[in-house]
């Protein structure tokens, strides 16, 4: 069957398959197909693969020892990989195990599946699982939501039940590091286990990166470690308004403890991935921005104004400090119905 395929000369080919592999983007069900001297490895989403690799559609073969969880159960379920924990969205108990049962007898790779439990909640982020199926095997000790996510060349070791990370923005996270420059300094002010950071990082910037999630920050720093980055990461676990000493709201320390440093005027780059509630956190942007810096501000908003709040929101930050310029303006995703994650990508020139 005719699909898109990344064609590579066939002494490139191991190599760029691994690529392909380590950001999830190989076509499991098709085979890959070798032709005049090239390799044609099948993927899955032609619009995430590196601009460096040529996509083209050619005639592959489907892959007969494949069992889908589809074989089995007559219907197409939808869920999501995250490493090898399988991760479903069903309301109904029973449809739920029908699906978890056909994932573990599938050749689908999977150790956990879970179901979620719960809305995202809390300041951390986080949610409840149902865990439906586990085979622990070798690594029964090991958490039934923890795992290691693999995104374009990175590996990620996290735990559901502790950290929110969300597979579906590989492609955008990716579409921001392929931004970064080799020297520059990247603040990412809501970072998580480190998918922004780590990358960042790998491409040569310095990243100092803050989450409210402590144990989100002791993986980022086992994350960088992971990555061979822990020289270029500087982790820090609170408050992010705690890092500058201007900020609007901000504080230095808690009475527990003092940050030893503050980062005023130090980034040429911010990433502000909190989208209910990055606006409060603009003050403390602006007061984290170099002379001229980068901002990457994520909002959910309404499909008839998806971008102007977030907009206005900056613009009243910065100005008359700096310039504000939106160089981008970017659909991530549908979020509910009528509603949208949005990008802001924003530069700052102080004035």
């Amino acid at each position: 069957m005719h699909a898109p395929c990344v064609r590579v000369p066939t002494d490139a080919g191991e190599r760029t398959r691994k690529r392909l592999a380590d950001a999830d983007l190989v076509d499991e069900t098709l085979d890959i197909a070798v032709a005049d001297g090239s390799l044609y490895i099948p993927v899955s989403d032609r619009e995430a693969v590196p601009d460096d690799l040529a996509v083209v559609e050619h005639d592959v073969p489907e892959r007969e020892t494949q069992t889908t969880p589809a074989d089995l159960l007559g219907f197409e379920p939808s869920y999501e990989r995250l490493g090898d924990v399988v991760i479903l969205d069903e309301d109904d108990p029973e449809r739920a195990a029908r699906i978890a049962d056909a994932v573990v007898e599938s050749d689908v790779r999977a150790r956990t599946v879970v179901d979620r439990a719960s809305k995202v909640k809390g300041e951390t982020r986080v949610r409840d699982w149902d865990v439906l199926a586990f085979e622990g095997g070798e690594s029964a000790s090991r958490s039934p939501t923890a795992t290691v996510h693999r995104e374009y060349g990175c590996e990620f070791a996290l735990d559901i039940a502790d950290v929110y990370f969300s597979p579906r923005l590989a492609t955008e996270r990716h579409r921001v590091v392929q931004q970064v420059s080799e020297g520059e300094h990247a603040f990412d002010m809501f970072a998580g286990v480190g998918p922004y950071a780590v990358p960042m990082a790998k491409a040569g910037a310095d990243v100092v990166a803050t989450d409210i999630n402590e144990t989100a920050i002791d993986y980022l720093r086992e994350n960088a470690a992971r990555n061979g980055v822990a020289d270029r990461i500087t982790a820090y676990a609170g408050d992010v308004r705690d890092l500058v000493s201007g900020a609007a709201g901000g504080k230095r320390g808690d009475g527990d403890r003092e940050v030893a440093e503050t980062y005023d005027g130090w980034a040429d780059r911010l990433v502000m991935n909190l989208p209910h509630t990055a606006d409060e956190f603009l003050d403390t942007a602006v007061a984290l921005a170099g002379e001229e810096c980068v901002l990457h501000y994520y909002d959910i908003q309404h499909e008839d104004d998806r971008y102007a709040p977030g907009e206005a929101a900056i613009r009243a930050a910065a100005e008359p400090e700096y310039e504000v310029s939106v160089e981008t303006r970017h659909t991530v995703r549908s979020y509910a119905p009528h509603e949208y994650n949005v990008c802001l990508d924003v530069r700052l020139r102080r004035v």
